[in-house]
């Protein structure tokens, strides 16, 4: 089990029990800083990830899933959310997204692409015209990419 897997396990039942939706996890090592982004239909705002901050706060003191210290933060997925799951690409079919790859496919790391479809363990991007199909055991990282019209 990935690590992020076993924290999402432990912190999504607090996150729900509190009216939230608990959109991902993200532990940066070299900065030592637990990123949790929780979303509910009306927004998020600061009072609300104070409170969540609070709660998780003890629940990761109580667990100690994380060795030595780290800093917790808990935010918004803002408008450049991060997906973190195969439900997510399937809900924002259409929309951009940058991703990162954990290694190349057809020579590339990187991409920033239209989410046309989901196919079983598959992300099917559309990318210039041409339909790529990316495992989604291969995407490393994936944000929305905001479009705003001129």
């Amino acid at each position: 089990m990935r690590a992020r897997d076993g924290l999402v396990e432990l912190l999504d039942p607090v996150v729900q029990g509190m009216g939230y939706e608990l959109v991902g996890v993200e532990f940066d090592g070299h900065q030592r800083v637990l990123r949790v982004y929780i979303d509910k239909p009306e927004g998020i705002t600061v009072d609300d990830c104070s409170a969540v901050s609070y709660q998780l706060s003890g629940v990761m003191d109580v667990e100690d899933p994380i060795p030595g210290r780290y800093q917790l933060e808990v935010s918004s997925p803002g408008m450049d959310r991060p997906l973190f799951s195969l439900a997510h690409f399937e809900r924002f079919k259409g929309e951009m997204v940058r991703l990162q790859l954990s290694r190349p496919l057809e020579g590339r790391r990187r991409y920033r692409a239209r989410i046309q479809d989901v196919e079983c363990q598959d992300v099917l991007l559309l990318d210039e015209g041409v339909v790529l199909r990316i495992p989604y055991e291969m995407i490393e990282k994936a944000r929305l990419s905001p479009e705003f019209d001129n």
